[in-house]
């Protein structure tokens, strides 16, 4: 019986030793999915000399393996039945005497309802970077088993310590604020050593250098931080948006390390980055050598460029997505470096994504010139070969044009004109309102500065980002007036959020703790903001806007509940607006209530300082 005892012993330990060796993505996966094709990616060097798979479980069907250039890879499709049940069972390989253990869990309820939600023109966007926010827990502020050790609030290119903990512990911050989703930067492992560039030793504090896609930062608290946000913003009437990464991953990757195949990555004779020209894409007289290197041209060097053509890489990448969404509950994607993509692979994501979770919403990164080329990413009304079929996109036109109508002097085609001739030109979109608007990100120049710190060009632009058609996104501390340009580094307008490390001198969280032009800032937005979550006028209504005279811009948002007029005055004197011009929209009111202060004006004897504007609810 010893000796029996024995043999059993050894071959266990001799199983999980090959077990240990391979690893298995996605990590787990669920019954009842729509899509009942499933392709395991197996890893690990127990896989050479193995001769295929095989799978014991009721409704589970190997379909096809699947051997590449790399020994250390098997990729296995299989199909998920209807019959399937949740369980555990074993994926056995072949010519190995390896096992790997396998999950098929049940899905969530309430798909589109408590998670998978989508984000619309009635939310509001707070964009936030998990490292500058707030240091919940000290605890994992650094780790010696990293390639980046250091955590230097001095710094402004390394790590700060914040983390998911603690966005937890402000939640109750950004939903006095009136926020309604948050838009967090990457938060996927991230273990990169720091990178030597013109502006000094970077370090992957922002998320974008992905080293691991079935991993959350430890840095930020892990998997389970992330599931406790998620969560804890739910319970909150909170949704929150992931930040995909598609076109590139960090050069520690794992499967950079020892690549399935040799086009995993876009691969050059010599290093060839992107010339970053959009217009290749839409261009109907382009040359294929100019769309190659805009699409399979390295963003940086240090990030190597992901062949989204190969197929078993379009398939990780896809199942990841569907992972992330049905795993930890999220409700919408934001998509970083969206125009550097192989388009017909983002479609095919896009599409993959919607069939499982058909409100789910995703908006992508695609820094456009003009309209045309910025609605060529999304879901449009223009002919043309391609058509993408992206709900919506990071409205780049449309922030210049009010960056511009607060900074330039009225002209034919300059300050409020250029938000005008903007906005006329929102036909080319499918449905304009599912883009995001903004002023500032973390890619930006912060917006108090561009304006000179000027609180009446603040309140401007703050106007129009609550109340013009779209998704309106605030960049974290915008609402406390954080400043700063993007000079020696983007790392100056990535600054801590002041009061959220222990020990820091102000606590701007706290009303105590900002200072006049700061408290009436955030007020501003928050007031602004929790009405517009109340508007339905604001949210879903129609947009009519007058052609700009003299400076003055006059635009209008109504339905049939609500009409509220937005007027801006960016002249040099004092105007008594004609409201006899915008009668289309006015017949039948009598007063004007600003929907910030609450003070009441008589239609008929309204007027506008220079450099006004205001945001008012028309009454009868």
């Amino acid at each position: 019986m010893s000796r029996l005892f024995s043999l059993i012993l050894i071959i266990c330990i001799k199983l999980s030793g090959y077990a240990q060796n391979v690893d298995v993505y996605p990590t787990n996966w669920w019954v009842g999915m729509k899509n009942q094709n499933l392709q395991l990616m197996l890893h690990g060097s127990a896989l050479r000399g193995a001769t295929g798979v095989s799978i014991s479980y009721p409704g589970i069907t190997v379909k096809k393996i699947n051997k590449v250039d790399n020994a250390n890879y098997l990729f296995v499709d299989v199909v998920i039945g209807a019959t399937a049940k949740a369980g555990r069972f074993n994926i056995t390989i072949k010519g190995t005497n390896a096992a790997v253990s396998y999950e098929l869990k049940a899905r969530r309820n309430g798909n589109g309802k408590e998670y998978a939600k989508g984000v619309t023109s009635s939310d509001f966007i707070y964009l936030l970077m998990p490292d500058r926010f707030s240091n919940g827990e000290p605890s994992n502020d650094q780790f010696t088993d990293t390639r980046d050790t250091v955590t230097d609030r001095s710094i402004a290119l390394s790590y700060h310590g914040g983390d998911i903990k603690g966005i937890i512990n402000h939640l109750d911050y950004l939903t006095d604020l009136g926020v309604t989703s948050l838009w967090l930067t990457p938060v996927l492992k991230n273990d990169m050593p720091p990178t030597k560039e013109a502006v000094g030793m970077v370090t992957g504090y922002h998320g974008y250098w992905i080293t691991d896609h079935y991993e959350i930062d430890k840095r930020y608290g892990g998997k389970q931080a992330y599931a406790d946000l998620v969560n804890a913003a739910h319970k909150k009437g909170m949704k929150i948006i992931q930040d995909a990464v598609y076109n590139h991953v960090g050069s520690e990757h794992w499967f950079v390390l020892d690549p399935p195949t040799k086009d995993w990555i876009n691969h050059w004779p010599a290093y060839q980055g992107t010339h970053h020209r959009e217009e290749t894409l839409m261009d109907a007289y382009t040359n294929k050598a100019d769309y190659k290197i805009m699409v399979e041209g390295w963003f940086t060097p240090g990030l190597p460029d992901l062949n989204l053509t190969n197929p078993y890489l379009a398939n990780f990448l896809i199942q990841h997505a569907i992972w992330c969404t049905e795993y930890f509950g999220i409700d919408g994607w934001r998509i970083d470096t969206y125009k550097y993509c192989d388009l017909r692979f983002m479609n095919k994501i896009n599409a993959a994504l919607a069939k499982e979770f058909p409100s789910l919403t995703m908006f992508g990164e695609a820094v456009a010139a003009n309209v045309p080329l910025q609605a060529f990413f999304a879901e449009n009304n223009m002919n043309i070969p391609f058509k993408s079929n992206l709900p919506g996109v990071l409205d780049f036109p449309l922030r210049n044009a009010m960056l511009d109508g607060v900074r330039q002097n009225y002209g034919w085609n300059e300050g409020v004109n250029r938000i005008y001739t903007t906005l006329s030109q929102d036909g080319l979109y499918k449905n304009p309102y599912r883009n995001c608007i903004f002023l500032d990100s973390h890619d930006e120049d912060r917006y108090f500065s561009t304006i000179g710190e000027n609180m009446d060009k603040y309140k401007m632009g703050i106007n129009w980002l609550f109340t013009l058609r779209g998704i309106p996104q605030l960049y974290y501390g915008t609402e406390i007036l954080m400043k700063n340009f993007k000079n020696p580094s983007d790392g100056m307008v990535r600054l801590d959020f002041p009061g959220g490390w222990d020990g820091d001198r102000e606590n701007k969280f706290l009303p105590a703790g900002r200072s006049k032009k700061e408290s009436e800032a955030f007020d501003y937005v928050k007031n602004l903001a929790n009405f517009r979550k109340k508007s339905s006028a604001l949210t879903t209504g129609k947009l009519m806007q007058f052609a700009p005279q003299d400076g003055l811009y006059v635009y209008f948002r109504y339905d049939g509940k609500q009409n509220v007029m937005i007027a801006t005055n960016t002249g040099e004197k004092t105007m008594v607006v004609n409201m006899d011009r915008f009668k289309e929209r006015t017949n039948g009111f009598t007063k004007l209530r600003n929907v910030v202060t609450g003070i009441n004006t008589d239609l008929a004897s309204f007027t506008l300082n220079a450099k006004e504007s205001g945001v008012y609810e028309m009454i009868k």
